[in-house]
């Protein structure tokens, strides 16, 4: 079987649409990306080319409706994630902080003219975007944030720092979020303002085919059209980062997926005592568990996304997909990794590299720890973080 999700004949529930654009996503990373991961990878980089290549795919805000977006199905984004995490965590975590964190912030919070200034541009992979929330000292706990924005006349001035922003490094543009004597706001700061500088960090273990930032304010002036007219509270952010953890949802299940694959395909062919391994019932018993694991999240997924395109889907439910899904697909890229014995841990495999991807996807834009505490808080009234 090439695909285990076809054991529950999964691919029948995509219409036609939802199905084209995955192949399209698919076929394109396996030509020009899927080659070139183990070495980015190793090399701890992310071409900055690769997001005019994916910004005329078209999967740079393809949610998005006008501005150069395709305007697609939630499902259909979905998809998109699931194929751009089952090559690497770090092209999704690309893809998921343009689209659904840098542009999703000014599609539903800027000006038209921020719209028109930045969108267009970010659709097509010509310009970057990071977006600035969690800081040294406050990452479950944004509300704590230090970052000040102080109004100077006409003008604003931000001082602060943010930490672990993917993108922060090659970005034309942050969306950063700061404190004021109104509450948080959102503010676009442009790359070569003064006062606002990056630094990349180093020496990762995982996502390392992903730009990881410290950004930097120390006074840096902006203008009142730099604030995003429209984000008038912490709600805002917390928003923008319910259309990433969508994604992540799905990209799981990529990371998954691939891993289940590599599994499959090498004990197909892995001879042990004159047999291949996959005829062990040892073998396939992990096999046969890793696919019942991979179907439950892909069904747990699809879910989650009819109700987003009904527009019902809640945050708790959002926190179940993720916490769920990612827990299930690091135990998955873990367990195939037993199955590929000591080739397991090169980078000739995905297994071990999704595995080591996924310990970051476990613990941003919420751990594990706070999606049971807001499934929790929606089971019995009782917010336990607060």
């Amino acid at each position: 079987m090439q695909d285990p999700l076809e054991l529950l004949d999964i691919p029948s529930l995509l219409g036609d649409e939802e199905r084209d654009i995955q192949a399209t996503v698919a076929a394109y990373l396996s030509d020009h990306v899927r080659p070139h991961i183990a070495s980015w990878f190793e090399a701890g980089i992310l071409p900055r080319e690769l997001a005019q290549e994916l910004g005329k795919l078209g999967v740079l805000g393809m949610h998005l409706e006008g501005y150069g977006c395709a305007g697609t199905s939630a499902l259909a984004y979905g998809l998109a994630c699931l194929e751009l995490e089952a090559v690497d965590s770090g092209i999704r975590s690309f893809v998921s902080v343009q689209g659904s964190l840098s542009m999703y912030s000014i599609w539903k919070y800027g000006s038209e003219e921020q719209k028109q200034e930045w969108l267009p541009r970010l659709a097509a992979g010509e310009a970057i975007g990071s977006f600035g929330l969690t800081e040294p000292d406050f990452g479950s706990n944004p509300s704590g944030m230090r970052t000040r924005a102080v109004r100077d006349g006409a003008d604003w001035m931000l001082n602060g720092t943010k930490m672990w922003i993917t993108n922060g490094g090659l970005a034309d543009v942050a969306t950063v979020w700061a404190r004021t004597e109104e509450g948080v706001r959102g503010f676009l700061v442009p790359r070569g303002t003064p006062g606002f500088s990056t630094r990349d960090i180093k020496q990762k273990l995982s996502m390392r085919a992903s730009v990881t930032s410290e950004l930097v304010l120390e006074d840096v002036r902006l203008p009142e059209s730099a604030r995003l007219p429209l984000a008038t509270s912490l709600r805002a952010p917390l928003t923008c980062l319910n259309e990433a953890r969508f994604g992540i949802v799905f990209g799981a299940v990529g990371a998954a997926r691939d891993s289940l694959q590599a599994a499959l395909g090498y004990s197909g062919t892995r001879i042990q005592f004159d047999q291949p391994i996959a005829s062990f019932q040892l073998t396939q018993r992990k096999l046969a568990s890793m696919t019942v694991q991979l179907s439950n999240s892909m069904l747990l997924a699809l879910h989650l996304a009819r109700l987003k395109e009904a527009g019902t889907l809640k945050p708790e439910q959002i926190s179940v997909g993720k916490y769920n899904n990612v827990e299930s697909a690091i135990a998955i890229a873990r367990e195939s990794r037993t199955i590929l014995g000591a080739n397991g841990i090169s980078l000739e495999y995905s297994p071990l590299r999704h595995a080591n991807n996924l310990e970051s996807v476990l613990t941003y834009e919420g751990t594990s720890d706070i999606h049971l505490l807001s499934i929790g808080h929606a089971l019995t009234g009782i917010a336990a973080f607060r």
